[in-house]
C-alpha cells in the first residue's frame, strides 16, 4: 500500500519537474532509496477510528462550518487534495467522479462527498471554482447539496489529516506539496470505514463500501447478496472475491429454487386431481 502511494507520488513529482520551466530533475538515487520528501508522506489506515467532527472549516460559499455538519445521516466519501495542485489531486478527483458517475446511488441522496484542501493558504473562491467544475462533470443536480469543498486553518487541517492517517509535506524546490493519493469512506457517525488508494477507483468497491458504511441502508437485496461474496482486504485496499461464500449463496439459491419448484408442482398436481 505504501509502495503504491510512493509510486504515484514519484510519478507526479517527476512529471511536474519535466513540465515546469526552470526546475531541474533531481539527481538519480540508488534503487533502494526514495527522495527525502517522500519520507514525510504516508497514507495509513485508521480503520474504525473516529473523526474529530467538531473541527471548524469554511465551505465553498465562505460560510463557517464544522466537519460534523456533513455527518449524522449518510455515509461520507472523504478526499484530501489541494485545489491548485498541478497534477495528482486533479487525478484523484477525476478518478473519484468517474467512479461515482457509474454507480446508481447519487451524491446528495444516498451519500455525501467532503473534499478538504490541506493547503491552509487556499480560499473559498478556489473551492467554489473546483466544486463547479466537478458538478459540471457529474451532471446530477442533487450533487450540489451533497458535494462539499472545504478550506481551513492549519490547526484544523493538521488535526483532521492526522486522525485519518494522511500526511503530506511541502517540497520547496518544486513549490508543490508531496502527498499520497486515495479516498476514504466514513460511516454516518464519522468512523473511518474503508480506504482506497491510488487515482483509479473501482465503482463496485466504492458501492460495497457505501453499503457497508450505511449498515445496509443503501443498495438492493441483490447488492447485499453480492457483497456477501466479497470481503474488504485492508492490505490491498479493495474487495476480493470469497469463493466459499459464493458457494454458500449459490447453494442457498438452489435450495430456494428447488423448494419453489416442488411447491408449484404439488399445487398443480392437487388442482389436476381436484384436491
Amino acid at each position: 500500500m505504501a509502495m503504491m502511494s510512493a509510486v504515484a507520488l514519484m510519478t507526479a513529482v517527476v512529471s511536474a519537474q519535466g513540465e515546469a520551466p526552470g526546475i531541474r530533475p533531481a539527481a538519480a538515487l540508488p534503487s533502494n532509496q526514495v527522495p527525502g520528501v517522500l519520507g514525510k508522506v504516508a497514507f495509513e489506515q485508521h480503520l474504525n477510528e473516529q473523526l474529530p467532527l467538531d473541527l471548524p472549516f469554511t465551505d465553498e460559499s465562505g460560510q463557517a462550518v464544522k466537519l460534523g455538519d456533513y455527518f449524522g445521516r449518510k455515509p461520507v466519501v472523504l478526499a484530501f487534495v489541494y485545489y491548485e495542485c498541478p497534477m495528482l489531486c486533479t487525478q484523484v478527483l477525476n478518478g473519484l467522479e468517474s467512479a461515482l458517475r457509474v454507480i446508481d446511488e447519487s451524491i446528495g441522496k444516498e451519500f455525501d462527498v467532503v473534499t478538504v484542501s490541506f493547503d491552509a493558504r487556499e480560499t473559498p473562491v478556489l473551492a467554489a471554482a473546483k466544486k463547479q467544475a466537478y458538478l459540471d462533470r457529474y451532471k446530477r443536480p442533487e450533487a450540489a447539496q451533497g458535494w462539499h469543498f472545504l478550506t481551513g486553518s492549519q490547526a484544523s487541517i493538521d488535526a483532521l489529516t492526522k486522525s485519518a492517517g494522511f500526511s503530506f509535506s511541502w517540497d520547496e524546490p518544486s513549490q508543490q506539496f508531496a502527498h499520497a493519493s486515495g479516498i476514504i469512506v466514513a460511516t454516518p457517525e464519522g468512523k473511518l470505514s474503508r480506504y482506497f488508494f491510488g487515482i483509479d477507483y473501482s465503482p463496485r468497491d466504492i458501492k460495497f463500501a457505501l453499503i457497508e458504511s450505511s449498515a445496509g441502508k443503501i443498495g438492493s437485496l441483490a447488492d447485499q447478496l453480492l457483497l456477501y461474496c466479497y470481503h474488504y482486504d485492508p492490505a490491498a485496499g479493495n474487495y476480493g472475491f470469497v469463493a466459499m461464500r459464493a458457494v454458500r449463496v449459490g447453494g442457498a439459491v438452489t435450495l430456494v429454487a428447488l423448494f419453489g419448484f416442488m411447491f408449484v408442482s404439488i399445487r398443480r398436481d392437487n388442482r389436476a386431481t381436484g384436491h
